[in-house]
């Protein structure tokens, strides 16, 4: 799979409306086939800061979202809200999603 990371620092003046402001471009990217997830997270020490967390099948579904129709538009659309260019890592991993984290087992 494809995983990818990314940390969008948001205008503090729109920072709290961010969920509203890419939900059409995050709904549609859930709803591609090759998605597996794509989740933002608001950072707990800087409130204008999110966190992208997502993952494609393969290389094929993550060409597939940067080609989109939604992914095109949001390049139009919401870099006007971020004080500056996203920061990503991205990595092909060898597994089809989630593993435990052993180190933090729960027994039940």
């Amino acid at each position: 799979m494809i995983f990818i990371t990314a940390k969008f620092l948001i205008k503090p003046e729109h920072a709290d409306d961010w969920p509203r402001l890419a939900g059409t471009f995050t709904e549609a990217t859930r709803a591609e086939p090759g998605c597996l997830w794509f989740d933002w997270s608001r950072s707990v020490e800087n409130p204008s800061e999110y966190v992208l967390v997502e993952a494609f099948r393969d290389g094929e579904a993550g060409g597939a979202h940067v080609n989109s129709a939604h992914f095109k538009q949001a390049q139009l659309d919401l870099p006007r809200y971020l004080v500056s260019t996203p920061k990503i890592v991205s990595q092909s991993v060898d597994q089809e999603g989630w593993s435990e984290l052993g180190e933090m087992a729960v027994n039940s």
